[in-house]
């Protein structure tokens, strides 16, 4: 065999595994959309006892089925799921895993479902540290629409990959009841396990935009079980217009260090450059840099200098614009009296000189003129007669995370042109 036709049967077999894979269009026409993540959840290892905020997580699962609801944020012909073993030390059995449109929001009762496959198999090992992708699965899905993914765990299962401040109740089963259309729940936990995204095959030219912040983002305070985070009502805005919205936030996330969760250098391009379609990254991050030295949170730790934070978002902004991504910086939002209600575990989160590093760092975000574009959140929600505290109407009761209607007002304030950069 020449050397020519040799290659063109090695091209030939490639193909052949690649779209048995589910990796290449079975047809030329057949096949007019683009993959895009409807849904993430950034994943976090678990933390230690000795921490103030409990994990309230089993610490495995054996023999058990896991239900989990999420929302795709646009619409599609096929879907597929993403599991992340990143912070396992072990291999992770999936015993079985199926995907449903979901009949409520917490998934006690789904529509009829379809088994998801792994290179063709219903079971799979996901190895240590690793991602898993599974195969593509024809399912019409509509902008928005609630879908529920089962996993079943057929073994002894550390929990280890996370995403702790889900705010949507994940009911855990005995035995296998993936295919269940209702299951009795023996437990119910408002965290993701080991499920990080759901991926849409979508119209072609649909894009992406990353929510990339902390709890503020993540939605910490906004009512559980109904999507009202601001990248929620955001992703309502965007849902007519081929524009999926990703919530890469994380509850105690920071720019400069870790604890719970990777810092935001450390996952950027997990969380946002890997990300297929990305049009724009919205970055609201920094609040934790400034509070937690000195607080409960880390009681020894010298405080943060503001050219650290600034040095790191200047590391954010560098690497985004190297891959064609605009990126949007948000104004950090006030905190007077920050977790000081009766009963809070937390103290020293606010000072009046962690107050002075934030105008700082907001006044470098608003003029600095580094970012693609700027949203100031800040001006959104805080108390015209006192600027120092979120407005009350707006304020979840905690002094520092946005109620239902704070993210509301957040994300009805956002520029779609600006953010999308299309003028």
């Amino acid at each position: 065999m020449n050397s020519f036709l040799k290659h063109r049967v090695l091209q030939s077999a490639l193909s052949i595994t690649l779209l048995c894979a589910g990796f290449m269009p079975r047809a030329q026409a057949a096949d007019t959309g683009t993959w895009v993540p409807g849904w993430t959840a950034s994943p976090q290892p678990v933390w230690g006892s000795d921490f103030v905020l409990p994990v309230g997580l089993p610490a495995s699962l054996r023999d058990q089925t896991v239900r989990q609801v999420v929302r795709a944020g646009v619409g599609g012909s096929r879907v597929r799921i993403v599991l992340s073993n990143e912070y396992g030390t072990q291999p992770l059995r999936i015993g079985a895993a199926r995907i449903a449109a979901a009949g409520d929001a917490a998934g006690s009762s789904i529509g009829p479902g379809l088994a998801l496959t792994f290179g063709g198999q219903t079971a799979v090992t996901v190895p240590a540290g690793a991602p898993l992708v599974s195969d593509p699965v024809a399912m019409d899905v509509a902008p928005l629409q609630r879908l529920a993914v089962s996993l079943y765990f057929p073994q002894t299962t550390p929990v280890t990959t996370i995403h702790w401040d889900g705010l949507q109740p994940a009911q855990i089963a005995a035995g296998n009841v993936a295919s269940a259309a209702s299951i009795k729940a023996d437990s119910v936990v408002n965290s993701r396990l080991f499920l990080s995204a759901v991926l849409v095959e979508a119209a072609s030219g649909t894009r992406s935009v990353v929510a990339f912040g902390d709890s503020i983002t993540d939605g910490a305070a906004s009512t559980p079980g109904t999507d009202q985070r601001w990248p929620d009502f955001l992703a309502h805005r965007l849902a007519g217009r081929n524009v999926a919205v990703l919530n890469a936030g994380i509850s105690g996330g920071r720019v400069l260090k870790n604890h719970m969760g990777p810092n935001a250098l450390a996952r950027f391009d997990r969380d946002v450059l890997s990300q297929p379609g990305i049009a724009s990254v919205v970055l609201l991050m920094g609040i934790n840099d400034i509070s937690w030295p000195g607080s409960t949170f880390e009681p020894d730790e010298p405080a943060t200098q503001a050219d650290a934070l600034i040095a790191g978002y200047r590391q954010l902004i560098t690497r985004a614009r190297s891959r064609g991504v605009r990126i949007v910086g948000a104004t950090l939002t006030p905190f007077e009296g920050a977790l000081t209600m009766p009963g809070s575990p937390i103290a020293n989160y606010y000072s009046p000189a962690k107050d002075a590093l934030r105008q700082r760092i907001n006044a470098w975000i608003r003029g600095s003129g580094e970012f693609d574009a700027v949203l100031d959140f800040d001006a959104v929600v805080r108390d015209p007669l006192n600027p120092l505290r979120i407005l009350p109407a707006y304020d979840s009761g905690d002094h520092l995370h946005l109620g239902d209607a704070g993210n509301q007002a957040v994300a009805d304030s956002v520029d779609l042109k600006l953010l999308l950069g299309e003028r």
